[in-house]
């Protein structure tokens, strides 16, 4: 699910936004893990001539130019196993949009990369909300991306990145959205 919707009252619409902690993103860690670490233990194996693998023998390597092409790539896949892991950590992406009609305001939030702007946070008054995008792009990079387009700020996106949401699902939260702002819905 992309997005969870939780209410609080009739006033405050809150919906959480799942970030880089989903199962494909921990399932692709897990696998580059244990091949970047294979790979860079066959090639120290060959190098030390002793057998660090308890599955496989990598000692009969010939360390140039096996062993170093082993090593070189179980480096590269440990590293981008590493970076996997940090972004999971981290939760890029993930945060939150509040819509709180008590207040006025809408609260945009989500978790960047590390540094002084780490967390992006976008507040505007809800009567400056203009409308509710849908955006549904078909074919080989499909996009169905819900947007906020406030009064002289570019279309906020309120949806996650990665794979597409289900239409019906796009639909619903989005008249939702809409109705909850008291908006116009565009691009249905």
């Amino acid at each position: 699910m992309t997005t969870q919707t939780i209410s609080t009252s009739d006033r405050v619409l809150r919906q959480q936004i799942l970030g880089s902690r989903r199962f494909s993103n921990y399932w692709w860690a897990t696998i580059v893990s244990i091949g970047g670490i294979g790979f860079l233990l066959a090639g120290i194996s060959s190098y030390l001539h002793k057998n660090l693998l308890p599955f496989s023998d990598a000692t009969g390597l010939i360390f140039v130019p096996q062993g170093l092409a082993m090593a070189f790539y179980g480096t590269a896949g440990t590293l981008l196993a590493l970076y996997l892991w940090l972004s999971i950590f981290l939760d890029f992406g993930g945060g939150y949009n509040e819509f709180n009609q008590e207040t006025g305001f809408v609260k945009i939030f989500r978790w960047g990369f590390p540094g002084k702007n780490r967390r992006i946070e976008i507040s505007s008054r809800t009567e400056d909300v203009q409308a509710i995008r849908v955006e549904i792009r078909e074919g080989l990079n499909p996009r169905r991306a819900l947007y906020l387009r406030i009064k002289g700020r570019r279309d906020i996106p309120l949806t996650r990145v990665g794979e597409p949401m289900s239409l019906s699902e796009l639909e619903n939260q989005a008249a939702q959205l809409a109705r909850f702002l008291g908006v116009p819905l565009e691009g249905l």
